[in-house]
């Protein structure tokens, strides 16, 4: 049996106010969206009104004028940012130098007329967002072209030898100082973290096999100056506590000399009131005193002249049988 064919369905018309209400709800939302912008925490965004400079706003979720008439720039403020010079690192890449041969901007010529390689690092946080965004075109060229000529400048008023020792920190401080003036005369609004030197190698050959050789000497030399500080610190310490000590005896040995004088002189004083006293007496005392002490060589003698128990006469003791 054949079923009944079905009846059509019949298309129920749109009507043109819902399509015109839909359009007009879409472009509110689209509105709304593009009103609102989110700058992050180490960002702050420049905010620009028909192609002109109108404001700064800080982090945090911001507004703007849609269809065009705002639009904003978020720029990282509060990162360091850093460029290398003579090498790349994965961090470091960036499109602009993706495809540019950079061996040859850490080649430079030094006072003495030598090619040196060196390698350095310039790390940088940009200040002024505005200055950033609208005083030089090329921001990043401009920060190489400039580190690049300050390096150069530097390294080719010095021997190379003192760019690979004893100058390296100079360079540095100097080099961080110069590239900030010139940053700051050219408006680029950022500030020189640091400024580091990497590798720095001379040309290949002969004179690299000298200068290593050169470089051993100096590291033996600080080896050898560190070695002898570590004796003077193990030394001289002990040096000075044995001195202290034998001050400190001959102190002790000053100080008993000198009481041991001031004793024999109170002592004195007192034979030499009695003696002017009683000089006879005195004189006969201080004479079989002296006996006594030849008699009797030693502190244990057995012969005695003087009764010390007696006082104010002569106590001869009395001698029995003799001297002994």
């Amino acid at each position: 049996m054949q079923q009944p064919p079905r009846p059509a369905r019949k298309v129920r018309n749109i009507s043109p106010k819902l399509v015109i209400w839909i359009i007009v709800a879409v472009v509110l939302v689209m509105l709304v969206l593009s009103s609102f912008f989110v700058v992050d925490q180490t960002e702050q965004a420049v905010v620009l009104r028909l192609g002109k400079y109108n404001r700064t706003v800080g982090p945090g979720l911001q507004t703007k004028i849609p269809l065009g008439i705002e639009a904003s720039y978020n720029v990282p403020t509060q990162v360091v940012q850093t460029m290398t010079f003579g090498y790349r690192s994965n961090s470091n890449s960036s499109p602009l130098f993706g495809n540019t041969d950079y061996t040859n901007e850490s080649l430079m010529l030094t006072g003495d007329l030598n090619i040196i390689d060196v390698q350095w690092i310039v790390q940088y946080k940009i200040e002024d967002p505005v200055k950033w965004m609208f005083n030089v075109e090329s921001r990043e060229t401009t920060l190489r072209d400039i580190s690049q000529s300050v390096m150069n400048k530097l390294v080719g008023d010095l021997p190379i030898l003192s760019v690979m020792t004893s100058e390296r920190t100079r360079i540095e401080v100097e080099a961080q100082d110069n590239m900030q003036k010139v940053f700051d005369n050219y408006g680029l609004g950022v500030k020189i973290v640091t400024v580091k030197l990497q590798n720095i190698v001379p040309p290949i050959g002969e004179v690299q096999d000298a200068f290593e050789d050169v470089n051993k000497a100096i590291q033996d030399m600080n080896r050898l100056i560190n070695e002898g500080k570590q004796n003077y610190n193990k030394i001289i310490p002990s040096a000075r506590g044995e001195a202290n000590k034998l001050i400190q005896q001959a102190q002790g040995y000053a100080s008993e000399r000198v009481n041991q004088a001031t004793g024999d002189v109170a002592r004195f004083n007192s034979v030499r009131e009695v003696y002017e006293q009683s000089k006879d007496i005195t004189r006969t005392r201080l004479y079989i005193e002296a006996m006594e002490s030849i008699i009797n060589p030693s502190s244990e003698g057995s012969v005695t002249l003087i009764d010390k128990s007696l006082a104010n006469f002569l106590p001869i003791q009395m001698l029995e049988g003799g001297a002994k």
